[in-house]
């Protein structure tokens, strides 16, 4: 008897039993369930087997339930303390000093606090937040503040304007390039190709089902594909990479996984060929790890077609190196590798299909999604059961090392403890075993031979070591469920990226990790340093890495995003407003229409916010204000209105007036009106389409008065004092017609 992980496995092995096994096909029981290991029934005659065991895999067990919590990329780079500098898009840059409840012209309604040049201070109404930006610029100095009142700020606007344009024509040229390039589309999903996915063992999460439905349409267009999979370290963007190498193979094209390290790509090899151990499917790695005669032989091999998938660093772009059909290249982490490499990838692109996997690429590469140069997915569900990492900042303390050490042996688990210093990393495991003697050490560094290197990852991945000291060649994409803890050593002198990508390494199962960065003893940091270890420590949550990209990007600045030139532009008027120039540059010249965001003016006379005992001020408060702001349509206010419920319990009376107000203003943008305000027992319209005025005049002939072609009076029934009345006589005004 073999028990199958499902459908689908169990329809595959049915198929190799009757083409490979036929006179075992009566004897042998096919049914769905898990077992972690076979055994045997001597008195029964039964013998049954796992088909983990069958095909060599680790045994995966989930089981499905409803999520609690999911996270997301952020809408905005927006996370406002104060204190911080913003953008406002029509007057500059500013500080952020708080919000304020204030009354406006008989409204009561919260404003932001922002301080401009000379101490003036703006205060912006919290409907129109969306004019607001945290400024991300990246500059070593703090940025000027701007003057209100003048022309400075749109002239700034303008210069970048002209720069972004000149950038755009470069990009649509390249993508111009990219389309006319003749492509091989796969065909559409084959069996086998179902059988391969419903035998992944883990449940997919929404986002990683949209990725790989993205990729196989992409596969499946003559357009050579550049898809981005961006996602936090562990959230399966692997598995994503897998279906469209299966893809690619089903339809008699060759695949290449280029990765940065040596570690990394046995790694890979070990996880592609487990997941393919059941199909009829030639993987193969080329690295370091491999022999000079073994290399020849893959080779050979990748030229002849003898090999489906290869494996390897960058000696697969060397100049020996040819396929006979490639369709597919798989990056992990391009930023990893040299100009060098990535002048080859370049060329690439314009002729078969490539797939890039990154934790942390958005500086990097927004502004190409923006483009539609590249494509991107994003996955920002965590998998189940995960949990965030604890991290600590600490300086080197025997107690605390031992502690943590001997606590992960306890619950039967492995550390890493990381040190990026080959001339002394024996020091430092002297002193680990001085600290933790009953523990198992082991070493491992680039400079070792492949021999000893794979050997010393070996006993580790088997458990024969409890403590693994290493450089950072751990740092991409290895895998191992029972390491739970990490100290890296003086995590001062790494980047932000670098001590996220680290710390993905432990918390990869469903156990609490812990993250130690260990400080040099006695060393005094820098400014820089210490901002990269708060920020790491700080934004230590599931998902996080969009968040430390962006981070990254203020710390570091942005002249490796986009060349010193566009640097400087970003610099004068913020990330977030450069890609917004950008995009609508790209726009006017695809002569496509530019998205306006026409904000309506509405005043009435009765309290409209939110108010702090409801939703917390800071962060919460301002993110249900922004995504308030940016609400297009009646169904989308329905569904914040109850989340706002499911989240925060029931709405009080002044946020209750504020869902009205955004209701008002969605229905009034359909009319092109542009401010609705009271004056006694008269509704002022201000509008611009005369149009909806003769409409509107039709259906209250007696109370409407048009005063010129911009202003329009309608009489009240009820004294405006009158709340429920008064919304509901704007929604009947401003209701769509019937045919």
């Amino acid at each position: 008897m073999i028990p199958c992980h499902n459908e689908g496995e169990q329809t595959r092995l049915s198929e190799m039993l009757c083409e490979n096994a036929p006179d075992l096909v009566d004897r042998v029981t096919l049914c769905i369930g898990r077992v972690s290991r076979g055994f045997r029934i001597v008195n029964g005659g039964v013998l049954v087997i796992s088909d983990n065991e069958l095909f060599n895999r680790t045994d995966v067990r989930r089981v499905e339930r409803k999520r609690k919590w999911e996270t997301r990329a952020i809408d905005s780079f927006l996370e406002l303390h104060e204190g911080d500098y913003v953008v406002h898009v029509t007057h500059g840059i500013a500080i952020y000093h708080g919000m304020q409840t204030m009354l406006v012209n008989e409204q009561m309604e919260e404003h932001l606090i922002l301080e401009f040049r000379n101490e003036v201070n703006l205060y912006v109404p919290v409907s129109m937040i969306h004019l607001v930006q945290k400024y991300v610029g990246g500059g070593k100095s703090e940025p000027e503040l701007s003057v209100v009142g003048t022309a400075a700020w749109a002239k700034k606007k303008e210069k970048v304007e002209e720069a972004v344009a000149d950038l755009a024509v470069d990009m649509l040229r390249m993508q111009a390039l990219r389309a006319a390039a003749p492509g091989i589309a796969c065909k559409p999903d084959s069996h086998w190709m179902k059988e391969f996915d419903a035998a992944f063992p883990y449940t997919e999460t929404p986002d990683q089902t949209a990725a790989i439905a993205d990729c196989k349409r992409d596969l499946e267009r003559t357009q050579p594909m550049d898809r981005l999979i961006c996602g936090d370290v562990g959230y399966g963007k692997t598995e994503v990479a897998m279906r469209a190498a299966f893809k690619a193979i089903d339809s008699g094209r060759q695949v290449a996984v280029l990765v940065p390290t040596t570690v990394l790509a046995e790694q890979h090899f070990r996880s592609f060929s487990e997941r393919m151990a059941e199909f009829p499917i030639s993987v193969a790695s080329l690295s370091r790890f491999k022999t000079k005669k073994e290399q020849k032989e893959v080779v050979k091999a990748l030229c002849e077609g003898a090999v489906d998938l290869v494996i390897g660093t960058h000696r697969l772009v060397s100049q020996d190196v040819k396929f006979k059909d490639l369709g597919l290249v798989i990056i992990d982490e391009e930023q990893r590798f040299g100009v060098d490499v990535k002048e080859a990838l370049k060329r690439l692109r314009l002729e078969v299909d490539v797939l890039t996997l990154s934790a942390t690429p958005i500086p990097r590469t927004l502004h190409m999604s923006l483009l539609g140069i590249r494509d991107i997915s994003n996955l920002t569900t965590p998998p189940q059961d995960r949990l965030a990492v604890s991290t600590h900042v600490v300086r080197w303390d025997a107690d605390l090392i031992r502690q943590a050490i001997v606590r992960e042996l306890n619950r039967n688990g492995q550390v890493f403890f990381v040190h990026n210093r080959v001339y002394n990393i024996h020091d430092i495991e002297n002193r680990l075993k001085a600290i933790v003697p009953e523990a198992r050490f082991d070493v491992g560094h680039g400079q070792m031979s492949p021999d000893e290197l794979e050997g010393a990852m070996l006993r580790f991945v088997r458990g024969e070591t409890d403590v693994f000291i290493s450089t950072t060649i751990i740092e991409s994409g290895v895998d191992i469920p029972n390491a739970n803890t990490i100290f890296i050593h003086q995590a001062e002198n790494y980047g932000l990226a670098d001590l996220h990508q680290l710390r993905g390494r432990v918390g990869r199962y469903k156990h609490r990790a812990y993250c130690y960065l260990v400080l040099e003893e006695g060393k005094q940091l820098t400014d820089q340093a210490a901002k990269r270890l708060k920020a790491i420590e700080e934004y230590s949550e599931l998902g996080a890495g969009f968040r430390i990209a962006m981070r990254d990007l203020e710390i570091r600045g942005a002249g490796n995003i986009l060349g010193t030139e566009q640097s400087g532009h970003i610099l004068s008027v913020g990330y977030e407003l450069y890609c917004q120039l950008l995009e609508n540059a790209v726009k006017t010249m695809k002569k496509e229409p530019i998205r306006q965001f026409q904000h309506v003016h509405i005043v009435i006379p009765h309290a409209a916010f939110i108010p702090s005992h409801y939703v917390p001020p800071g962060r919460p408060k301002i993110e249900v204000y922004r995504r308030l702001s940016q609400l297009a349509s009646v169904d989308e206010l329905r569904d914040f209105e109850n989340e706002l419920r499911d989240r925060f319990g029931p709405i009080p009376e002044e946020a209750q007036v504020l869902l009205h107000v955004q209701e008002l203003q969605i229905l009034a943008r359909m009319w092109q009106i542009t401010q609705i305000h009271i004056e006694d027992y008269w509704i002022v319209l201000t509008y611009t389409s005369k149009n909806y005025m003769l409409l509107l005049q039709k259906r209250f002939p007696k109370e409407l008065r048009i005063a010129d072609e911009r202003q329009a009076y309608l009489m009240l029934k009820a004294p405006p004092t009158d709340m429920p009345r008064l919304i509901l006589f704007l929604k009947k005004v401003l209701q769509p017609f019937s045919s």
